[in-house]
């Protein structure tokens, strides 16, 4: 995948620089770049009116953010783009990428491959999202973040990335209040462990199996 990512960092473009909390683009917004995350983390959002937020993902190194508008005709971002720490992504405007696409049919076949492996792991969450309601949710979202940025210690796998109830709640589609309601009950069966901000999950395997869990593999099964 890193192979087909350089390619396009050989077509013209710009790099730009985001701080912690900067926007990339806003929901709404007039669609003109095709980007890739160079380096940092960065939050793919969706706000509601009722003030509710859904966060998609948290798009890394190799992702690839604002393809959906990519041959529509008055182009929108659909979603919110906020860097969560110091962050860096390569920008290429639509009729650039357009020209090179067409001139390039291997840079096509490469591109399609990767939208294919990110619509995968899209489709793998709303999976889990809208066949296990809840629970599901916040079983594949600790899955996840445990696949992304999980290191193995002597008693589970602990998540290195610090995570507020909220913001699990928020990659969960679910109230804070119900996602307080379930770390409460993992907590008592032993699941997991809090450490201030980290997660420590001590039984994965009760996870999976509570999803039914396909082993997809790591590429497909992450927060990215």
């Amino acid at each position: 995948m890193d192979s087909m990512i350089r390619q396009f960092y050989e077509i013209p473009g710009k790099i730009l620089t985001l701080k912690p909390g900067e926007y990339l683009f806003r929901e709404g917004d007039h669609a003109k770049y095709f980007f890739f995350v160079r380096t940092g983390k960065i939050f793919i959002t969706k706000f509601a009116e009722s003030g509710r937020v859904l966060s998609l993902r948290l798009a890394t190194k190799g992702s690839i953010i604002g393809e959906l508008p990519l041959y529509e005709e008055n182009p929108v971002y659909i979603f919110n783009a906020i860097a969560q720490s110091p962050s860096e992504v390569y920008a290429i405007e639509f009729p650039t990428l357009h020209s090179y696409l067409e001139k390039k049919p291997s840079l096509a076949i490469n591109l399609l491959k990767i939208i294919g492996v990110h619509m995968r792991k899209q489709h793998s969450k709303f999976r889990d999202l809208i066949l296990y309601g809840k629970k599901g949710a916040i079983f594949s979202t600790l899955i996840r973040f445990a696949n992304s940025y999980g290191q193995k210690v002597d008693d589970g796998i602990l998540i290195s990335v610090p995570l507020t109830n909220q913001e699990l709640a928020n990659y969960s589609a679910t109230a804070r209040e119900s996602l307080n309601r379930i770390f409460s009950d993992l907590r008592r069966q032993n699941v997991i462990e809090l450490r201030g901000n980290l997660i420590l999950i001590r039984d994965v395997e009760f996870l999976k199996r509570e999803i039914q869990c396909e082993n997809c593999g790591r590429e497909i099964c992450n927060i990215e």
